[in-house]
Formats: C-alpha cells, sequence, structure tokens
C-alpha cells in the first residue's frame, strides 16, 4: 500500500470509529502535537500524544497511511493501528509515549477527570463527550501523573523508552471488560490494510495510473464513516473528521452516489440517513450529527437528481422504491406547499444556507429569493418521482405535469433571455449576479430549449477557470479568493454542472470542467473548496464530498458516463 498522507490534511482513522488522530483540534486551529479527537458531542480533543526520552518531549516525524500512523525518532518508533473501530493499539522501540489530557479546568462539568480503575486500566473521562477512555499498558515501563486530582492539574500517563512496550487505549461508555488482544501487532496491521484494499478494490476498481489520487479519495470516505450512534442511526460518512464532523442533508447525496456501484449497501444507508429525520411537512433537517438535528434551515432538494443516478449505479437498482417515493414525494410537497409565497408560482429559499451556498450574492441583496435553481432541481425531482411512481403502480401523470409546469414558470418568470434571474420574494426585484448559482439550471441539461441550454453554457465557460468552475466570476466585485461562495471553486456545483453539460450535448465542455477539476484535486487534495486562481485547497481539509466528486468524475469520464457494474 503505497498512499501515503499528511495528518494536517486528512485525520488518521478507520471505518466506524467516532475518533481519530490529528494534530486539528478546532476549527482551522492547528496544533503542534497530534491528539486524539473524538466527535461525540462535537468535535473535542481529549489526549495529546507526543513522543518523549526520559519524559522530555523529542522531535518526531509524523506518517501516516491507511493502516498506521507512525512517529519517527532518532531514538526509535512510536507507532498507532486501530485494531477495532473503537480500539487503538499503540507500540514502541527506542522512544516512549506522553498521553496527556488537553488542558481544561477539571470542574463536574468541564474536563477529563483521571483515575486508576482498581478493576485494572486507565480512565480517563469525558465531560465533553460523554464517553471515556481506557488505557491498558500490556507491556514496558509506565508512570500517571495526577491521578483523581482536580482543577487544573497535569492528568497524563508516560510510556518510558527503556524498554519495548504496548498500550491499549479503548473508548466506551461506563464500563466492559478489559480489551487484552490475542492478535498480534502486525496481524492487526495486515488485518486493516486488507479491510481498507477491499473497500478501494470495489469502490474504484478502475483507478490506474490516470486517476492518481482515486486511492486517498476512497481513505477518505472510508476513514470518515462512523457506526450508528446517537442521532446517527445508521453506518453514516461525516463530511469530514476535522471540524465539518456533520451529514449535511445535500453533502449525503454526493458520497452516496459515489459509494453506489461498490458498496451499495453503504450508499443506500448514506442516502437514508438524512431522510430518518424528515418532518411531518415533508422537510428534511439542515443537518445530523452525534448530539443534534438542525432544523432551522434546510437544503437544496438535489435528491431526485442524486436518486435518478442511484438507480442507474445501484447494482440491482433501489432497493426500496415505495420508502424512496414517498420521501422523495414528502421532500417535494414541502417546497411546493411551504416555499411558496401567496399567488407565487415558484419556491424560495429563505436564506442562503437553504441554497447550501451560504453567502453567494444571489442573497446579497435580500435573503427570501426565488433562485433558478431551486426550480430546476424540482423539476428533476418531479420528473423522477413520475418514474418512481409507475414503479410503485401510481399513475405519473401528477408528477410529469408538475415537472412540465416548473419548468415553463422557470423560464418565463427567471429566463431573461441570455441569462436567469433571481427575484426577491418581498421586493418582486429581479437580479442578476455575477454567481455560478444562477446558471445551475444547466443541471437541466437535455430538457431545455436549445437556446437556454447554449446561452447557460456560454455563462460557465465564463466561469470555468484553469482550476476549476469559480463560484463567483473572477471580475466581479465581489469576488474573493477564500471568500467560500463568492469565488472558491466547489466539488458539488461541479458535478451538478459536469451532469447536465454532459446529458445536454455539451461533452467538450463538460470534459473540460471535469479534468481541471480532477487535476486540482490531485494537486492539493480534497479540501473543502479551492481557491479558484491558484487552486490552493481552502478551509476543511478533509472533506468527503470533494473525494467523491473525484471518484465520480475520475471513474468512467464523467458523472453522466457512469454506470453499475454487473
Amino acid at each position: 500500500m503505497a498512499t501515503e498522507f499528511s495528518v494536517r490534511e486528512i485525520p488518521f482513522s478507520r471505518s466506524g470509529a467516532w475518533f481519530g488522530l490529528s494534530p486539528v483540534i478546532g476549527l482551522a486551529s492547528y496544533a503542534e502535537e497530534v491528539h486524539l479527537v473524538s466527535h461525540r458531542n462535537g468535535m473535542h480533543p481529549l489526549l495529546s500524544l507526543v513522543p518523549v526520552l526520559n519524559g522530555k518531549p523529542v522531535a518526531a516525524e509524523v506518517t501516516a497511511d491507511p493502516a498506521t500512523l507512525t512517529w519517527r525518532t532518532e531514538q526509535g518508533l512510536v507507532t498507532a493501528v486501530y485494531s477495532a473501530p473503537d480500539v487503538l493499539r499503540i507500540s514502541g522501540t527506542g522512544a516512549g509515549l506522553l498521553l496527556s489530557a488537553t488542558q481544561r479546568t477539571l470542574t463536574p462539568f468541564t474536563g477529563t477527570y483521571f483515575f486508576a480503575d482498581p478493576a485494572g486500566g486507565l480512565v480517563f473521562t469525558s465531560y465533553e463527550t460523554g464517553h471515556r477512555l481506557r488505557l491498558t499498558v500490556l507491556s514496558g515501563q509506565w508512570s500517571q501523573i495526577g491521578d483523581q486530582e482536580l482543577g487544573t492539574a497535569r492528568r497524563a500517563v508516560v510510556l518510558g523508552a527503556g524498554e519495548p512496550w504496548e498500550l491499549v487505549v479503548e473508548e466506551l461508555g461506563t464500563a466492559r471488560a478489559v480489551s487484552r488482544p490475542t492478535t498480534a501487532f502486525a496481524d492487526d496491521v495486515t488485518a486493516v490494510r486488507a479491510e481498507f484494499t477491499r473497500f478501494a478494490d470495489a469502490v474504484a476498481p478502475w483507478r490506474d495510473d490516470r486517476t492518481p489520487a482515486a486511492e486517498l479519495a476512497c481513505y477518505v470516505l472510508w476513514s470518515a464513516t462512523v457506526r450508528p450512534a446517537g442521532f446517527v442511526r445508521r453506518p453514516a460518512v461525516l463530511m469530514s473528521k476535522h471540524w465539518m464532523d456533520k451529514v449535511w442533508s445535500w453533502d449525503h447525496c454526493f458520497t452516496a452516489l459515489a459509494l453506489a456501484c461498490g458498496a451499495p449497501d453503504l450508499a443506500w444507508e448514506q442516502f437514508q440517513v438524512v431522510f430518518d429525520h424528515q418532518d411531518a411537512e415533508g422537510a428534511l433537517p439542515d443537518s445530523v450529527t452525534h448530539s443534534e438535528v438542525l432544523r432551522n434551515f434546510v437544503k437544496p432538494p438535489v435528491h431526485g437528481w442524486a436518486l435518478s443516478l442511484l438507480r442507474r449505479r445501484l447494482p440491482g437498482g433501489l432497493p426500496d422504491v415505495a420508502t424512496a417515493y414517498r420521501q422523495l414525494s414528502a421532500w417535494t410537497s414541502f417546497w411546493l406547499d411551504h416555499r411558496r409565497a401567496p399567488g407565487s408560482r415558484l419556491p424560495h429559499y429563505e436564506h442562503g444556507n437553504d441554497s447550501g451556498w451560504d453567502n453567494s450574492t444571489v442573497f446579497l441583496e435580500e435573503r427570501l429569493v426565488r433562485s433558478p435553481d431551486l426550480a430546476a432541481f424540482l423539476v428533476l425531482q418531479c420528473k423522477e418521482l413520475a418514474v418512481l411512481a409507475a414503479e410503485v403502480g401510481e399513475s405519473p401523470v401528477r408528477w410529469a405535469a408538475l415537472a412540465d409546469e416548473l419548468l415553463a414558470v422557470l423560464l418565463d418568470e427567471l429566463w431573461q433571455g441570455n441569462g436567469f434571474v433571481s427575484q426577491g420574494v418581498t421586493s418582486g426585484t429581479k437580479r442578476r449576479s455575477a454567481s455560478l448559482l444562477d446558471l445551475m439550471p444547466v443541471v437541466l441539461g437535455e430538457h431545455l430549449p436549445p437556446e437556454v441550454f447554449a446561452g447557460l453554457c456560454d455563462g460557465v465557460a465564463k466561469h470555468l477557470t484553469s482550476v476549476g468552475l469559480a463560484t463567483e466570476l473572477p471580475g466581479s466585485r465581489w469576488y474573493d479568493p477564500d471568500g467560500y461562495w463568492r469565488g472558491p471553486v466547489w466539488a458539488p456545483a461541479t458535478v451538478l454542472v459536469e451532469d447536465g453539460l454532459r446529458r445536454g450535448g455539451a461533452v467538450e465542455l463538460a470534459d473540460q470542467v471535469r479534468a481541471r477539476f480532477l487535476a486540482t484535486c490531485e494537486k492539493s487534495g480534497f479540501a473543502e473548496n479551492f481557491d479558484a486562481l491558484t487552486g490552493e485547497g481552502l478551509r476543511d481539509r478533509a472533506y468527503t464530498w470533494t473525494a467523491a466528486a473525484y471518484l465520480l468524475l475520475g471513474e468512467n469520464g464523467g458523472v453522466g458516463q457512469n454506470r453499475a457494474r454487473a
């Protein structure tokens, strides 16, 4: 396995785990040393892990691959491997290790309490996560600092460098039997390598030297997967095991699509994980994570588009058509029943956050906006519902008619002859922006009149830099290299535009969009977004929908070209 990565970019973790090892300890916050970071109840650095000699820190080179994280010092090695999603084994030769609780004042409501369990093991119990870490020293010399002390006392375990040593770190609730491995350390390493290789071989069997980042993209998805816990009721791919440690209600569509051919069960779970929290009005939450479900915003209805692709990518098609039809029908009805102002034929967003393009300049003047992308997504959603209706024995006529009606209204009210505009709900004012969001109806592809599609292609070409699709034209007064949705290149917009272009017949332009995004990921990794002129990775640096987009675009020459394997 040749895939190595920097833990400053990508956390070291394992599929199923709720914790990882990383120097990233908060929102864009980097420590010098590696920390054990939990994602229960939010992101919490619990322990720092520092190689030591005679109890004093020593310089170390930190390297990681999908199976191991290694600290290399002049004196020796320290190596970590997950033997299970909640069990980390760490061994050392020639170098010791200091494991210290992150320094918070210990009160009944904050910090990490440390004590030696009389039944065995050294326990760090964390108020912030509601869970415990139990350390069991299997061999070697060790000492403890701050056992049962309160306040700001230092709380730590020190492994000596005098002889080879090994310990086990377990995440647990209140109690369970102490873990004492029955396999050799090297056997656990071999087992994890094999597990990840099976995953990568299933998800990206096509990877070769033309897609050099595909295996790392697979690792980003695999390692960001968590087991069911809290509000996450099924296996789910978090958007990151850095600070973006949630599942947002459109992000999950892209990761599901990337997993569909090779890991169909996980793909379907990923598509469903947000629908588990669909409310009585049909709305999906803004996001779901271990200990919260947010409903103050929603996200755009890309789910019909995604479901259409999923049926082609999942071996055997959709596993539960009736459920998909019920869920998608309710989600569509939410927009049509609750997001159309009195007398309006088009639905609206209440804020840029609803669109997923949080601070797009489409929302600069007003926040309640009839944006052309929203109607376009609902057209595709209604078309997919017509297909599903026929499969469950209902008439597709209603949904097909709604799709035609919404498309006609979109063109009548928001197409201005040479481009789309948005419309403020309160003022009724129609505005054209320099945002790529105004061009997102290109996702309708073959369903658009030729002259409209051609006009959108011209607009897309103006947004295409050497790096990819700038979300705000670089010449705009509002363009910002790190302006979130006011300039940087984003994976979801890229995938949606590429698919619409390809379906509409603009294959050459689709190929350019595809190639430039792939090259950017190969240069700058799987960041949340990228500087549209330099390609520099921005924000969270291990974002799963970016990795998913790389896999979707890397396979078989484009999103629309991908099909399930026999």
